[in-house]
């Protein structure tokens, strides 16, 4: 049979062990989401997909890939732009034309590569300097 004072420090053992995992469990907050942040997230998503949807067209891979940039690293910018660099894009994107030409969305990643290279995101453009 146990002990007396051997079940003393076990008890103690056992509280304190209990003690130090409850302490370390994080608490969670919660808080109420505006209308305008639901909508703008889901607009940053949908600006997203559009560009990524126009780098699937055929005929802008195969310019992409004339020019010396692979599609890939497109989509890895893409996926990093941030919210106003969508928006601005995609603002871009509506003011051209209707049925836009392959040269317009050429021209759209351009504009989207020589930025990430002012940004020194990526180096591409030998021609153009880092901002830092």
């Amino acid at each position: 049979m146990l002990t007396r004072p051997f079940m003393r420090r076990l008890a103690a053992i056992l509280a304190m062990s209990h003690f130090l995992l409850l302490a370390q469990v994080p608490l969670a907050h919660a808080a109420m989401l505006g209308t305008a942040e639901v909508v703008a997230a889901q607009q940053q998503q949908v600006d997203r997909q559009q560009l990524l949807g126009m780098l699937e067209d055929q005929g802008v891979k195969e310019k992409l890939v004339a020019l010396g940039v692979e599609p890939s690293q497109v989509e890895q910018r893409i996926n990093s732009l941030t919210a106003a660099e969508l928006a601005q894009f995609n603002q871009q994107l509506d003011q051209a034309p209707a049925g836009g030409s392959v040269v317009g969305i050429i021209v759209l990643f351009l504009v989207i590569f020589i930025i990430t290279d002012m940004l020194c995101a990526t180096d591409i453009f030998s021609f153009i300097r880092c901002v830092r």
